[in-house]
């Protein structure tokens, strides 16, 4: 796994929440059209999970 993959997972499980891909990419320091690229592979990939429209929380 990429390193900008593993900071937006780690993002993730850090807010203990569901997260918009803005906060991940405040809290990452990564451009916000990037985290979305990364969360659309990660959601592919099976890793993330949208619980609600435009919210992000890493698989279970």
């Amino acid at each position: 796994m990429e390193n900008k993959e593993k900071a937006v997972l780690e993002a993730m499980k850090k807010a203990g929440k569901p997260v918009k891909g803005a906060e991940v990419a405040e809290a990452t320091g990564i451009d916000q059209k990037e985290v979305g690229k990364i969360i659309a592979a990660l959601k592919k990939a099976g890793k993330v999970t949208s619980p609600k429209v435009c919210y992000y929380a890493p698989a279970k």
